[in-house]
């Protein structure tokens, strides 16, 4: 008997191929951007379960942080870049999804982060935005909500001056380019709750600060940090 679900599947591929974002292979799942094997090829940190981890003393300092963490170790020519350069460069927002919803459930297995009121996901520069189409962190934020079952605010905290690309400066520098860059436009949605701030690759944590500074002015916040990738300086 024809399975007729399974030919219209199959019949709809040959026009309109399914494949992985990272690989370029067709053997995943409708519902799925990265095949099981790009999955498995992922180095996980294990950083979020880890109190005192590399992310955590990255602030040690420089920022008052309740917890942080990162979910993958970044390396070029990897897997994972060409899965951010997808969900950054490439318009493939199903990517960011998939891998905010992997980010939430180390977040939820870790035990450390069960508190957290609310994600932020750390905003772009309104023009980079409009351009881009959409902000990469924001939709990472709501894969991390389709587990985490919390709400996202992104109409609060803005960029409020553009800022270079940070990718070839260093600390310093990083951290000049960006002090002051960030605002806040409704500050009564953020007082005495405890927020955790998202973004995709954290290098020095320079962005991270200054947001996080503009963050922690506002009465009795708790400031939490997840970011999918950590790309040591190492």
């Amino acid at each position: 008997m024809i399975n007729t679900a399974k030919w219209l599947h199959d019949f709809s591929h040959l026009f309109f191929p399914h494949t992985c974002a990272g690989c370029g292979n067709d053997l995943l799942e409708n519902d799925q951007a990265i095949c099981l094997r790009c999955q498995a090829n992922l180095p996980e940190t294990g950083f979020f379960a880890l109190s005192g981890n590399p992310i955590e003393k990255l602030f040690y300092g420089r920022l008052e942080v309740k917890l942080a963490g990162a979910g993958y170790y970044f390396t070029k020519n990897s897997v994972l870049q060409q899965l951010i350069h997808q969900l950054k460069y490439n318009g493939n927002q199903e990517v960011g999804r998939q891998l905010g919803q992997w980010l939430g459930i180390q977040l939820k297995s870790s035990g450390r982060f069960g508190e957290i009121d609310a994600l932020i996901p750390l905003p772009l520069f309104p023009a980079k935005e409009k351009k881009r189409g959409y902000n990469q962190a924001a939709v990472l934020s709501e894969g991390m909500a389709d587990v985490l079952k919390l709400p996202v605010l992104k109409n609060i905290v803005h960029r409020g001056r553009f800022t270079d690309t940070q990718t070839k400066k260093g600390r310093s520098e990083r951290w000049v380019n960006v002090d002051g860059s960030f605002e806040i436009s409704d500050a009564s949605q953020l007082e005495n709750k405890k927020l955790l701030l998202v973004d995709d690759v954290i290098t020095t944590g320079a962005t991270i600060e200054a947001c996080g500074n503009a963050i922690k002015r506002i009465e009795s916040t708790e400031l939490s940090i997840a970011t999918l990738a950590w790309a040591s300086n190492d």
